[in-house]
């Protein structure tokens, strides 16, 4: 018998974010087979070029799945899950942190036909603002090497590149009126 997964952490400080068009909500057990649909498409274009069949990818990217989600619920219990909906129905996640002294964005992500419409920069840009109307110093979030188009945006969007790794990139947004800019260092880019 497969052990059921987690639940969400219950979380009571849930802040408001004002998203244009859309509504965040906390997400539930029940929001688990949209969540599993979700990551799947964040997965497909690179197992599109493994030589594997339909099967063996779904039960690859279920079993990652799951452990994303134990991983998430484990190692950040202090996260607001929120579900992304827009017209009432679920269109993304936000996992972030809001207790940590620095946001941290833990994940976000859009289904592939409500990416390149703005929804991404307008919910990062509500949690820029938020963060200055709460005199957040700033926010963190880690972005995948290969996904160049988030990169691309938080670079747009004032992130600014503090270190990496094989597989990561770790990027930092200041509230520029509470903070000075960082000093000229290296930041470890290739």
């Amino acid at each position: 018998m497969i052990d059921p997964l987690p639940e969400f952490p219950a979380r009571t400080s849930h802040h408001r974010l004002c998203v244009p068009a859309c509504i965040l909500r906390p997400a539930k057990q029940d929001d688990l087979p949209f969540l599993r649909q979700l990551y799947h498409s964040f997965r497909s274009d690179e197992l599109a070029r493994i030589p594997w069949s339909q099967e063996d990818k779904q039960a690859f990217l279920d079993q990652q799945f799951n452990l994303q989600h134990r991983y998430y619920v484990a190692a950040f219990p202090q996260t607001d899950f929120l579900i992304i909906e827009k017209d009432g129905t679920s269109i993304g996640r936000l996992y972030i942190d809001f207790d940590a002294d620095i946001w941290h964005i833990v994940d976000i992500g859009f289904l592939p036909e409500c990416r390149n419409l703005g929804l991404g920069s307008g919910t990062l840009k509500a949690i820029q603002h938020a963060a200055v109307k709460r005199e957040i110093p700033g926010i963190a979030l880690h972005v995948d090497r290969n996904n160049t188009r988030a990169y691309d945006l938080y670079m747009a969007l004032g992130f600014m590149v503090i270190e990496t790794t094989v597989t990561h990139i770790r990027m930092e947004w200041r509230s520029h009126r509470l903070l000075p800019e960082p000093a000229d260092e290296p930041s470890g880019v290739n």
